[in-house]
């Protein structure tokens, strides 16, 4: 059996997250330790006891994400002599979880890559300002009609396919008035569902430009170390152990569409048939389900979780 380990984005944020893993083990209260230093932030106790419309900022929220699930991989490791390099074959995240996957393969410092989502969360917000920017999830659409609605609807305006989630699901991301023509586009064309996501700014189009530049600068600074086992990359959906390649897809990631679809299927063809998802929630878990009822996906999250993991 070939394993993957997945690492969740953004969304899954809630007040109380990682707690009771900083409660039950030393190994994750170390984890939320060194990202509140190295953040000179005391990101846990948000983290913990909120408020929430503070941890939802993406500058928060993404840093909070990442520690939790590093808190998990390092409570596997501490618990069950579990390592990454043995247990699993490919990695890979969702946008945000991407520096989780590489933070978890060694390809950056817990510190750094804590670092680097501060970075990349505050630069994103400024990117495009408050309420100019939307993203909308086009329910039972296909990534191809998907691209054809956001092209249809842009009208001069920035409006692209962000996130190829799922079959069936797909984001479209942009300035806000074009991303409400395509919901009406997608409507005029018998897709009888769209959701406005509740989301400060909007991810991974062509708005974000300057956010990249921010992230091209940030990720040249940093040290960088070939992960040890395959990153399938969000931008390419495709494996890779080179760190300057990476460093490349890193910045290419900020305004790319996050082909999550294609790079679930990609592990298949390699022979993954079964993922992990360690951190907040069960997104990731879910989708896997919607893209090949054959993989099967276990979430870790809670001391229970592990608990049962390791013991299976």
């Amino acid at each position: 059996m070939a394993r993957a380990v997945v690492f969740p984005g953004q969304g899954s944020q809630a007040v109380g997250m990682g707690r009771e893993l900083a409660l039950a083990f030393t190994a994750a209260r170390d984890v939320f330790d060194e990202v509140d230093e190295a953040l000179k932030q005391k990101l846990s106790t948000l983290m913990w006891e909120g408020p929430e419309s503070d941890l939802i900022l993406t500058e928060n929220a993404q840093p909070a994400l990442m520690a939790v699930s590093l808190a998990v991989i390092r409570v596997l490791e501490s618990q069950g002599n579990w390592k990454i390099a043995e247990q699993a074959a490919l990695v890979a995240g969702h946008s945000l979880g991407e520096y989780s996957a590489l933070a978890a393969t060694g390809t950056f410092s817990l510190s750094d890559t804590a670092r680097l989502l501060k970075i990349r969360g505050q630069a994103m917000q400024k990117a495009v300002p408050v309420g100019q920017g939307a993203m909308a999830a086009l329910i039972g659409v296909e990534i191809d009609q998907a691209r054809e609605i956001a092209a249809e609807a842009a009208a001069g305006e920035v409006c692209e396919a962000a996130n190829d989630n799922a079959p069936g699901q797909v984001v479209v991301s942009g300035a806000k008035a074009a991303v409400e023509r395509a919901m009406a586009v997608a409507a005029a064309k018998g897709f009888k569902r769209s959701v406005l996501l509740p989301v400060s700014a909007p991810f991974h189009c062509a708005l974000m430009q300057p956010a990249a530049d921010a992230m091209a600068e940030a990720l040249s600074r940093v040290q960088m170390r070939a992960p040890c086992i395959p990153v399938v990359a969000n931008v390419t959906a495709s494996a890779t152990q080179d760190a300057e390649e990476i460093r490349k897809l890193l910045v290419a990631q900020v305004t790319g569409t996050v082909r999550w679809r294609e790079s679930i299927l990609a592990m298949k063809l390699a022979g993954i048939d079964s993922l992990v998802e360690t951190g907040v929630g069960k997104v990731l878990a879910g989708l896997a389900k919607r893209i090949d009822k054959e993989i099967a996906a276990v979430s870790l999250h809670t001391p229970a979780d592990i608990e049962a993991f390791l013991k299976g």
